[in-house]
């Protein structure tokens, strides 16, 4: 990777996060994320994602950092929601749920990062972690893994002529 130009990177998306236009900024939001792993991306990220004047810039940002479904992600949510006011974690709350109801196994992933988490020395993670874990234990996602035994015990499909 070069380190250069991803700082590069950042710090014109970072730029771009401070337009007056929201769509500017939602579209800095979604390409911020896929740096959120890098420190110089944190702020600018927490910022799109608390936005005081659009929550669409929020949805944008949250549903981005979701779906990268790791660590670096998941700790920039549960930071941001551990500060947000009602409106920001009611949008927060629509885009975990967005993003985690189809599959189990993504919205199990996520509630072990999430366990992980809790145990974060940085209170607000900490924080924002159980609140997430909240969100994410009381989706019922729509896909779960097939069970091999369960399909075992069923009789085959009768053939029609």
């Amino acid at each position: 990777m070069d380190s250069d130009l991803r700082q590069a990177a950042v710090a014109a998306l970072g730029e771009l996060g401070r337009s007056h236009d929201h769509r500017d900024r939602a579209d800095a939001g979604h390409g911020l994320a896929g740096f959120a792993e890098m420190a110089e991306a944190a702020g600018p990220l927490l910022a799109l994602v608390l936005d005081s004047d659009d929550t669409f810039v929020t949805r944008r940002t949250v549903e981005a950092l979701l779906r990268r479904q790791d660590r670096a992600g998941l700790t920039l949510i549960a930071s941001a929601l551990a500060v947000a006011n009602s409106n920001h974690s009611d949008w927060i709350h629509t885009a975990v749920v967005e993003v985690f109801g189809i599959y189990s196994d993504d919205r199990d992933d996520a509630i072990r990062q999430c366990e992980e988490m809790l145990r974060d020395t940085d209170d607000r993670v900490a924080l924002g972690a159980r609140q997430l874990h909240q969100i994410l234990a009381e989706i019922d996602p729509v896909l779960h893994p097939a069970d091999p035994a369960a399909s075992a015990d069923r009789p085959a499909p009768a053939h029609r002529a």
